[in-house]
């Protein structure tokens, strides 16, 4: 997998960085999300480790222990669904810069925590972008510190056991969001032409075509998380789960224990990925969305090249459970049916050949 001289070109042009982009996003601020009961969702996110900053009868919003004022926005709703998210911006210039984009609205005063001034984008596949500046920061929150490991050669730890505590381990930050596309090529070129995003790894099917994208901010020299978003071939546009870092792999495990004993379903984990290095575990909301603990994930500067990777359920983990078949398994109704129906026939990065070699591959 690592030898580049057997692996296929990419046969398309996305990803790729985008020379002078718009403006350089500078941090995922939120996700945004509908759903019909703030009390469950509350209920499920806070087993999960976020803390409830400010709720309404209309408005969750939720935090890590991060200054950041929130970074989980749920809007009461019939039907439960995935919005979009928030990126971070430097400045009222940026934004100024963004209005420009067709469909942007104009600039408004925030009235979430935090203030600051937003407008808000629509991607090429339908997802809400409020691009955010001027907020300001909350307090940070108390988390535990990350255990001492006793290794093989470096031991630190004499005379002292671990003892983490029985609770929902603490979420520091909203880490990255995945999702799932039909309009591939369209989709990421939109985040490397306005937003700069960087391609850190690419997976392709064996004739070379891309089918995830891993991409990250440019930040120059500061170090930047593997990924802030990825973005998969699919065959409509959807949700694929958001992560959140914790400060350590007990953490992680101590959310397991958590969350398993009080009754949510588990997805997938704990594994160590191969791309992004993450220790992770998932687990499903009440409305079947998957979120992800994770832990120990690469951080790149804007000089490490792309990686260009196949695709195929034994890379997407080093160690660990194998990816479950239901892991990306569709969630076929009948509006979903059309939509494969619709986008088959109309979008360029989707043909039957490729949706064979997905479904074969993946199960």
């Amino acid at each position: 997998m690592n030898n580049k001289n057997q692996l296929p070109q990419l046969v398309t042009q996305q990803p790729v960085r985008y020379p002078q982009p718009t403006v350089k996003a500078q941090g995922l601020t939120h996700l945004i999300f509908q759903r019909p009961d703030l009390n469950e969702a509350a209920h499920f996110l806070t087993d999960f480790g976020l803390a409830v900053s400010h709720q309404n009868a209309e408005t969750l919003y939720l935090r890590g222990t991060e200054p950041a004022p929130y970074c989980y926005r749920v809007h009461r709703a019939e039907n439960a669904c995935f919005v979009g998210f928030g990126l971070a911006v430097q400045s009222l210039e940026d934004l100024e810069k963004l209005t420009q984009i067709p469909g942007a609205s104009s600039i408004e005063t925030s009235t979430h925590p935090g203030g600051g001034h937003y407008l808000r984008l629509t991607d090429p596949s339908g997802f809400t972008v409020e691009a955010v500046c001027g907020q300001t920061p909350s307090k940070t929150l108390l988390h535990r510190a990350p255990l001492p490991w006793n290794l093989a050669q470096e031991q630190s730890r004499i005379n002292a056991t671990q003892r983490p505590p029985i609770a929902p381990p603490e979420v520091i930050k909203l880490g990255h969001i995945v999702i799932e596309v039909a309009d591939y090529q369209a989709t990421c070129a939109w985040y490397t032409r306005h937003f700069g995003f960087i391609p850190s790894d690419v997976q392709v099917l064996p004739d070379g075509t891309p089918i995830v994208a891993f991409m990250r901010l440019d930040l120059g020299d500061r170090p930047a998380d593997h990924h802030t978003l990825a973005i998969v071939q699919g065959f409509m546009a959807t949700y694929s789960h958001s992560a959140y870092e914790v400060v350590d792999a007990d953490a992680v495990g101590m959310g397991q224990r958590v969350l398993r004993e009080r009754g949510w379903e588990h997805s997938w984990g704990i594994g160590r990925h191969i791309l992004g290095s993450q220790i992770f575990d998932y687990w499903q909301d009440p409305w079947g969305d998957k979120h992800e603990h994770y832990c120990d994930g690469d951080i790149f500067t804007a000089i490490q090249p792309v990686g260009i990777h196949p695709v195929s359920p034994e890379a997407m983990a080093q160690w660990g459970q194998r990816m479950p078949k239901n892991f990306t398994k569709p969630r076929m109704s009948l509006s979903n049916v059309r939509a494969l129906i619709r986008n088959l026939r109309r979008s360029p990065d989707l043909t039957l050949r490729k949706l064979i070699t997905l479904m074969r591959m993946f199960g």
